[in-house]
């Protein structure tokens, strides 16, 4: 599921052209034109990450930060200023504040993406639910693997427009890799692992590691190799 992300900026231009790249990158973005608007917004849905402007009419973004931080619903939320103010000491100040990363304007939208999944990817400490949910679909793929004389390969009933990216995440899915392992190898995020795997269920109408291993030998999507 893609990660939510609250975009707060007075700035009607900067608002719609931050929440087209963003939405591009596969987030989905709610916008707030002022603090106000965005508590408003919060008080129905805790999002994944806010991304801030810090002068505001009103209410500033230092002001929202701060109410962020005290409220235990929002205390654990991402927090990115985007603003004109870049001088070391307005920096100083938003870290002090407990904003996690901050970025001037103008910026490289490239490098925004990538602050926010640094950050969305950081937010959890605890183990992904793959650590242990698939431990056991591994040892079946990798125990499929070895069953070749079960596996029948037929043609594919249908034609599979994968993406260069997508074919890669399956060849390395199929060979027992966990999403950690992936991304390292393509040098690439966990979580964009996580979309190009989810991608692949639904392309292929599978539900799992598992059966997605198994669709992919019986159709021929990857090469027939095996360890003796």
């Amino acid at each position: 599921m893609a990660a939510h992300i609250l975009l707060v900026d007075d700035e009607l231009g900067l608002r719609e052209a931050v929440k087209a790249y963003l939405t591009d990158s596969e987030f989905m973005v709610s916008v707030a034109a002022n603090a106000q608007e965005a508590w408003q917004f919060l008080e129905r849905q805790v999002p994944d990450l806010v991304i801030s402007d810090i002068m505001m009419p009103q209410v500033s973004g230092y002001q929202l930060l701060q109410q962020l931080r005290a409220d235990s619903r929002f205390a654990h939320v991402p927090v990115v200023f985007l603003t004109a103010k870049g001088m070391t000491g307005d920096r100083i100040a938003g870290y002090q504040a407990g904003c996690d990363a901050y970025l001037s304007k103008p910026f490289d939208p490239d490098e925004l993406v990538a602050i926010v999944e640094n950050l969305l990817t950081r937010r959890q400490p605890t183990p992904s639910p793959e650590v242990s949910d698939l431990a056991g679909q591994l040892a079946e793929i990798k125990a499929l693997l070895r069953q070749k004389s079960v596996i029948a390969v037929t043609p594919a009933p249908i034609h599979h427009e994968f993406t260069p990216r997508e074919q890669s995440v399956l060849d390395l899915v199929v060979e027992g890799l966990m999403n950690k392992e992936i991304a390292s190898r393509l040098g690439t995020t966990i979580r964009n692992v996580e979309k190009y795997v989810s991608r692949l269920f639904s392309k292929t109408g599978t539900g799992s590691r598992t059966e997605l291993v198994r669709y992919a030998l019986q159709h021929g999507l990857v090469p027939l190799t095996f360890e003796e």
